[in-house]
């Protein structure tokens, strides 16, 4: 006799899932989820070795809020979202995602603080979080992202200073904070160019060079 055994994810991931899914209106979604079916065929959804590793569901027509059960994929790398309509804030939990590489909520309508709590992603390389209302100051804990290459929160309504720490986050090769009312834009600049050799300067006011990209409203744009 032969029995064939399908991935299970566990309990608490499945149903951080099924959270997700309802609190997003997920039958309204461009390509929904079967949830009777096994989490494996879900849409969007990565599983290896019985555990979620990915969701990526970009496009999809997400609207709501997210919970805080998100909190639970504690295996997941990529986190993907990009242009839907999630709006509320962004869940505290997301800080438990202890193996995340990437952070993508481009394009939503997400609103609030961005949470403290992210700068405890150890493993986060890439942070997508352009195009939402997010307001307040940046969290300081952002400095602890050592492994951070992309950094994007264009156009938004965040204020206040950037961590100059930040500025000195060795791996960074895309820096885009324009389109928001930071105090200290040409500071930050100055320092986070002395640490990338050899950038050029171009009429759009990005720099490219060396996989570099640096994207910098400064008070003197129109002089």
């Amino acid at each position: 006799m032969t029995v064939v055994l399908s991935a299970q994810v566990a309990p608490a991931e499945k149903q951080a899932l099924l959270d997700f899914y309802h609190s997003t209106h997920g039958d309204q979604w461009n390509q929904s989820w079967d949830i009777t079916m096994p989490v494996t065929d879900w849409q969007g959804v990565t599983v290896e070795n019985n555990t979620v590793t990915g969701l990526s569901l970009l496009f999809n027509n997400i609207s709501g809020t997210l919970p805080e059960s998100l909190g639970n994929l504690k295996n997941l790398r990529i986190l993907e979202l990009s242009f839907n309509r999630i709006s509320g804030e962004l869940p505290a939990s997301l800080g438990n995602l202890d193996h995340l590489e990437m952070l993508a909520f481009n394009g939503n309508e997400l609103s609030g603080n961005i949470p403290e709590t992210l700068g405890k992603l150890k493993d986060l390389k890439q942070l997508h979080l352009s195009s939402n209302y997010l307001t307040g100051t940046l969290p300081g804990s952002l400095k602890y992202l050592k492994n951070l290459e992309v950094f994007n929160v264009f156009d938004n309504k965040l204020s206040g200073e950037l961590p100059s720490e930040m500025s000195q986050l060795t791996n960074l090769k895309e820096v885009m904070i324009a389109e928001n009312n930071f105090s200290n834009t040409e500071h930050f600049s100055v320092i986070l160019m002395s640490n990338t050799a050899k950038l050029d300067f171009n009429d759009t006011g990005i720099v490219p060079a060396a996989k570099s990209v640096i994207a910098i409203e400064t008070s003197d744009d129109n002089e």
